[in-house]
């Protein structure tokens, strides 16, 4: 299976993806646990970029083509190998993160970041999309806004989570969305309860 978790900064998609990678471990499964931006070495550069205040100003569109150059690697470098073994991969944002971040966000064109976006990963998408949502208000105001993306600003980080919830209503069959603000160990159930019932389908 790919699983993703999807949300704004600071809504504890890390704590998530891996305490999911961990239950899938003690099921037996094989887990390839990764991040986007990063998880190869193209990647990491790539992170070191976009997220670095010192980089200055960046254009939308080239900033929209540096995450599609890391989905192409990242895709091809460990996620298709990964799946093709027969591992589950477990991953810190993905495709959705573009679309809200660079498309909502950014206000860029959404139908365009999504062509480029599905083109970088050759149309390759998540058995399930775990949506964290969390009002950027309440999960920015905890963080030391350090980086590019965490300072852009509130009405930025009020877009990105409008995309994000647009893009759930849109494939629904596709996402679990869950409050991130609810109890770890309770939005943690509720993940394994939705990747056990796709399993049990046919096929899964």
């Amino acid at each position: 299976m790919f699983v993703v978790f999807e949300g704004g900064d600071g809504a504890g998609k890390t704590t998530q993806s891996r305490l999911l990678a961990e239950w899938l471990e003690e099921q037996g499964r094989t887990v390839v646990r990764t991040r986007q931006p990063g998880g190869t070495a193209l990647g990491t550069k790539v992170r070191e970029l976009v997220l670095d205040p010192s980089t200055g100003d960046v254009d939308p569109r080239a900033e929209a083509l540096l995450y599609s150059a890391d989905k192409a690697q990242h895709v091809a470098e460990v996620i298709r190998p990964a799946l093709a073994a027969g591992a589950d991969v477990v991953c810190d944002r993905y495709v959705d993160s573009m679309i809200a971040y660079q498309g909502a966000g950014r206000v860029l064109d959404p139908a365009e970041i999504t062509k480029l976006a599905r083109w970088a990963t050759g149309g390759l998408c998540p058995d399930l999309t775990v949506l964290l949502d969390v009002d950027p208000d309440d999960a920015l105001a905890a963080k030391d806004l350090g980086d590019r993306l965490e300072s852009a600003g509130e009405s930025f980080h009020h877009r990105v989570r409008e995309g994000f919830l647009a893009l759930a209503e849109e494939d629904p069959g596709r996402h679990l969305v869950v409050p991130a603000r609810g109890a770890r160990d309770e939005i943690a159930a509720r993940v394994r309860d939705a990747v056990t019932r796709l399993r049990e389908k046919p096929g899964g």
